[in-house]
């Protein structure tokens, strides 16, 4: 369900370049008695804040004060911590190489309003994004046992227990598994790549498992979809999963609108990117009659998961009442889809081909 209050302390942001309206407005969030000065108990607050849980012993929050506090007055003015925070000593504790690496994928401008931008300062680092990574690294520990045994093409064992196989629909457990399962090389670089690139910016943000639900929806959804329109049709591959969270960047940007820098750029790369590869699919299979083994299907319907899912689970910083009932008709449209494309898989048998199990 979506956050509805921004939490009391709220990290640092990790932008290593912003104007001095932006860090003004976070240099008077932390001057707690409004002085115009920060002091060591408040350096302390910020550091000790959400993204860094308390982890810096003292003796670190001292360095930092002595190498921010240049006239030695035990206090930071507000020039003091506007050079503290582009201080190249300290990157490292306030995470700027991340930073880098968000901000090639969240494209920025300078702020506008009071609210524009603060989806991009609750990029934290703490709890590490680790679930995508995880997730990678059993397909590549997977593929690589089949490579072992020279079956790299979904024919090897670990493919053959989990890949989706429309003749064993009874093992219901390949309706997920399939994810696990990679046609050669280049298929697996490729999801591994479009995951971990949109997958942990999204951790950074709403927790792993927010992104854990959105990514199985994905995956689920596009099985299911998969065996209703092609019940003949084998499904290997994270497909359904990446588009989900394709799709879920898509959602966060709805649903965090007044708060997220360049909205509408994110919005049109995502949309632009969905649609060129379900397009190309499309038209090779039934426009050029091309033989290609191309799940668009599942492409599709986990991008419909991660849309859904996405809005009904991932955070929502500043909730609207039209917000509100997008995330009703969001939640209630999810779930009947699921539970009709459940139901037609169990009780519509003569639309599949007979089981081997």
């Amino acid at each position: 369900m979506p956050t509805t209050q921004r939490e009391t302390t709220v990290s640092v942001p990790l932008t290593p370049t912003r104007s001095n309206l932006y860090w003004r407005r976070i240099f008077n969030k932390y001057d707690r008695d409004n002085d115009g000065k920060i002091s060591y108990v408040e350096l302390k607050q910020i550091i000790d804040s959400r993204e860094y849980d308390h982890d810096l012993p003292d003796n670190v929050v001292s360095k930092i004060m002595a190498l921010a506090d240049r006239d030695n007055s035990g206090y930071l003015d507000f020039d003091e911590f506007v050079e503290m925070m582009h201080n190249p000593d300290l990157k490292a504790v306030f995470g700027h190489f991340v930073a880098r690496y968000v901000h090639s994928i969240v494209p920025h401008r300078g702020p506008v309003d009071a609210t524009d931008g603060t989806y991009e300062e609750e990029y934290t680092c703490w709890p590490p994004a680790i679930s995508m990574i995880l997730i990678s690294l059993v397909e590549i520990v997977l593929f690589c046992y089949d490579a072992a045994h020279n079956k790299m093409d979904a024919s090897g064992p670990i493919a053959q227990l989990f890949i989706y196989n429309p003749h064993r629909r009874k093992e219901a457990w390949r309706f997920l598994t399939y994810m696990l399962v990679h046609v050669g090389v280049v298929h697996l670089l490729v999801n591994l790549l479009v995951q971990l690139f949109l997958g942990v910016p999204l951790e950074m943000v709403h927790r792993w498992w927010r992104v854990i639900l959105v990514y199985l929806a994905g995956v689920a959804a596009g099985s299911l979809a998969t065996s209703l329109t092609d019940p003949r049709v084998y499904l290997a591959g994270a497909s359904g999963g990446v588009y989900a969270l394709i799709a879920a960047h898509i959602a966060t940007i709805i649903m965090n609108w007044q708060e997220m820098e360049f909205a509408i750029i994110q919005l049109l790369v995502f949309l632009l990117l969905a649609a060129v590869d379900v397009g190309t699919a499309v038209y090779d299979r039934y426009f050029r009659n091309l033989q290609q083994n191309v799940g668009y299907v599942a492409h599709l319907a986990g991008a419909v998961a991660g849309l859904l899912v996405g809005i009904g689970v991932l955070r929502n910083l500043e909730k609207r009442k039209w917000e509100k009932r997008l995330w009703w008709a969001a939640v209630v449209l999810y779930f009947t889809l699921m539970i009709a494309g459940i139901l037609a898989n169990i009780f519509w048998t003569d639309h599949f081909p007979p089981s081997t199990v």
